[in-house]
């Protein structure tokens, strides 16, 4: 029994432990295995291996940790959090509640979080590629026996890793978190061998020496910015995943451990190059002694694998918000946690990047080739962010004086990393942009084509409450029990509630119009849960609110209508849904989507997820009735 103040201190310490814990088994993944190829890929981009070039690379990227993880992301941008939940779509919903629909503004802030959320699916690709192949790799660093096998091997743990993804994150988490945990102690204590040997190299914490390198080889310098910047691609990340965890726990995990790993294990292999330039080759692996090489790789590869679990979970996380939020059509999402609402697993976003991952692997063949195509994606992510972040900060109170200087210098770090990025476009930096722009097209089409669709249906609908005042006391007959039309307006006569006049020429005794919304937080409470109102001659309407992060339970719902006195027998109620079908108009253009879109968007239409399902209704309750719309 929790029944004193102590034994209250003494749980929420356990919960605060074991949600740090797992936090290291499905945040930090990603930033946690960059010493991999961060410091290598910048030296190689730099095409210098004297001290002067490898103190400035070792200054740039502990000042980019320093600047854009810890000062930007930690202690700024988590700030910026949708009832506790975080991420670009919640960022951006955030935003888009204190400006005015009717600006031009609303749609130009709508735009950019689309933007955003599109490149994350783009690193949500590339980040299980790159983590796995470098991990991999360490063991050509033994033998190049193991050369032709890198690939395979690859693919297969890829394949276990998603495959992994049905049994909830909780699950991963509790089975990854301890790996990381001797993951970043093994990474300090390599870092802390190298120091001793070359203690020279705590000079690059100096950030003059990295200003010099580029100021010294400007065009050479910007060019190896591109390379540094893979040390934060799991910042974002961060931000996407605090609903997960909280924003306690992460903040404890990187302050407390992750961070001092990271510092002192690229300080560790920026000595190891000062006493061997030959080390480029592999400076982490050329950390451990011969005997703990194997054991490294291995380690090494169980950490890449939990690398790739930050970016999936970070996906199926934006991808349910966008469902919720109207962005995308509506997707089996699996809720894998009774405790944590927020852990969702989402089987057809799964397939997908398994299949793009595999794709890319198997196509890029090296983390070398595939360096090239890493940080355009969260660049762009990174300044998109820094621009929301800054309206939703103004208008939450911060002042001009002191918004401007600390985004300004957010967003010229953000905007110099992204054109450094830009530069690898013709190397593989195309890869994420192509995922981008898919996403991004179906994302739009898809919000642009409902509204269009809604505005139709109201030119076509009669009004409820007209409808109502119609209706004639012995006609139509009116049967026994209860009938709930599934309504996307209120105040307009569903279309399912005409053809079941037309076909049965009965109506029920009770007849409910229900409509389900999503409001822009990310929970909606039970008390504001339900609202009810009676027209007279039987009917009524039901509007059931859910934050973008609840999970839509109809039938719940309806027990808590028994609050309010109003009640239903399961029984004898029957949910009617319409089930239109789209198709297109015989004509050359729709106005307000090209025909193409028109296109995309009646085969979304018609593919997504049946309402049934989605609202979790018993499909033996359920009539459809089904219609044709043309676009």
């Amino acid at each position: 029994m929790l029944d004193t103040p102590a034994r209250w201190d003494e749980f929420r310490l356990s919960a605060g432990s074991s949600l740090t814990l797992a936090a290291l088994g499905v945040v930090f993944g990603d930033i946690g295995t960059s010493p991999l190829y961060a410091v290598r890929q910048s030296l190689i981009d730099f095409g210098d291996m004297s001290e002067h070039a490898i103190l400035g690379a070792l200054s740039l990227i502990v000042w980019a940790l320093v600047l854009i993880v810890m000062v930007k992301y930690v202690l700024v941008i988590m700030r910026a959090d949708n009832r506790g939940e975080g991420g670009l779509l919640a960022l951006t919903a955030l935003v888009l509640r204190r400006t005015n629909p009717a600006h031009k503004r609303y749609l130009w802030i709508m735009g950019a979080g689309l933007v955003g959320a599109a490149l994350f699916y783009g690193d949500g690709v590339i980040t299980p590629a790159i983590s796995v192949l470098s991990a991999v790799e360490g063991l050509k660093v033994a033998t190049p026996f193991f050369d032709p096998y890198v690939v395979p091997i690859s693919v297969v743990l890829l394949a276990g890793l998603f495959l992994m993804q049905r049994h909830g994150t909780a699950a991963v988490g509790r089975l990854f978190g301890p790996v990381m945990l001797v993951w970043f102690a093994v990474l300090a204590l390599l870092g802390i061998w190298g120091i001793i040997h070359h203690p020279r190299i705590l000079l690059a914490v100096n950030p003059i020496h990295g200003f010099a390198l580029l100021i010294d080889a400007p065009w050479r310098g910007f060019f190896m910015l591109g390379a540094v910047f893979l040390a934060v691609t799991g910042a974002e990340t961060l931000y996407a995943d605090m609903g997960h965890f909280g924003r306690n726990a992460l903040r404890t995990a990187w302050i407390g451990l992750v961070f001092p790993a990271l510092l002192l294990n690229y300080f560790g292999q920026g000595a190891v190059l000062l006493g061997n330039p030959g080390a480029l080759e592999h400076p982490f692996y050329r950390l451990a002694p011969e005997w703990g090489l194997y054991p490294l790789v291995g380690l090494a590869t169980a950490a890449t694998i939990i690398a790739s679990q930050a970016v999936i979970s970070g996906a199926f996380s934006i991808t349910r918000q966008a469902v919720q939020l109207g962005y995308l059509p509506r997707l089996e999402v699996r809720h894998t946690s009774e405790q944590e609402i927020g852990q969702v697993y989402v089987p057809r976003i799964n397939s997908a990047l398994l299949v793009a991952v595999i794709i890319l692997v198997v196509g890029f063949r090296s983390s070398d080739n595939l360096g090239a195509a890493y940080g355009i994606a969260v660049s762009g992510m990174m300044a998109i962010t820094t621009g929301l972040a800054f309206l939703y900060m103004r208008s939450g109170g911060w002042s001009l004086a002191v918004a401007i200087p600390v985004f300004a210098a957010f967003g010229i770090i953000d905007l110099t990393f992204f054109s450094a990025n830009l530069l690898k476009i013709a190397e593989g930096g195309w890869f994420p942009v192509v995922v981008a722009i898919v996403v991004f097209t179906i994302m739009g089409t898809w919000w642009r084509g409902r509204r269009l669709l809604a505005e139709q249906r109201a030119r076509d609908a009669m009004p409820l409450q007209q409808f109502v005042e119609a209706l004639k006391p012995d006609r139509p007959a009116r049967v026994p029990g209860t009938a709930i039309f599934m309504s996307r307006d209120l105040n307009r006569v569903p279309v399912a509630l005409l053809h079941a006049l037309k076909h049965y020429k009965v109506l029920h005794e009770r007849v409910v119009m229900m409509q389900v919304e999503t409001e822009d937080v990310p929970h909606v409470p039970d008390e504001q849960r339900l609202e009810i109102r009676e027209l007279g001659k039987g009917f009524h309407t039901i509007r059931i609110r859910y934050g973008f992060m609840d999970e839509p339970n109809i039938l719940r719902a309806l027990a808590q209508c028994r609050v309010g006195g109003f009640r239903f027998n399961l029984m004898e109620t029957s949910f009617i849904i319409g089930r239109e079908r789209l198709r297109q108009r015989p004509r050359p253009h729709h106005k307000g989507l090209w025909r193409w879109r028109d296109a995309l968007f009646i085969l979304m239409s018609n593919n997504t997820l049946d309402a049934t399902e989605f609202f979790r209704i018993p499909a033996n309750r359920v009539v459809e009735l089904g219609g044709q719309i043309e676009l």
